[in-house]
């Protein structure tokens, strides 16, 4: 079976981590796959609560990293994480649910036919919800 992993960067998201993990797992259940959180040492206690999410889930995951070093690094961290475990598909997700957890399934289904899957707000149906101009801007420039 092709093993499947999320990935998901942190920095200060307490506020969202237990949410964005459980809607994962439940959007998901009928397609296993694991959470790998990738911390880059929260102050707010973002990777306590992952942790203690571990004893619930067997499929999370957490790296704790010793300090910030942005996102490009975590995603890098969280993929050689997953090669070095034999995983087959990355799913990449921010924490604050700007990635909605319900696509997933409908994403996962496309496996079989396709090798790479984006999705994407700036393709046909695409968009964001309470977006300020600022927040769109550096969006569409990254």
């Amino acid at each position: 079976m092709e093993k499947i992993l999320v990935i998901i960067p942190t920095y200060n998201e307490k506020e969202n981590i237990e949410g964005i993990i459980t809607s994962v797992f439940r959007n998901c259940k009928d397609h296993p796959l694991s959470i790998l959180v990738v911390d880059d040492n929260s102050p707010d206690g973002t990777s306590e609560i992952v942790e203690n999410m571990m004893e619930k889930f067997s499929y999370l995951f957490l790296i704790k990293r010793k300090k910030k070093e942005g996102l490009g690094k975590a995603y890098v961290a969280g993929f050689n994480w997953g090669l070095d475990r034999d995983y087959s598909y990355f799913c990449q997700m921010d924490a604050d649910f700007s990635h909605n957890p319900v696509y997933l399934p409908e994403m996962l289904k496309l496996l079989s036919s396709y090798d790479f899957i984006i999705a994407s707000r700036y393709i046909s149906n695409g968009g964001v919800e309470g977006w300020g101009i600022i927040r769109k801007v550096i969006s569409k420039g990254g």
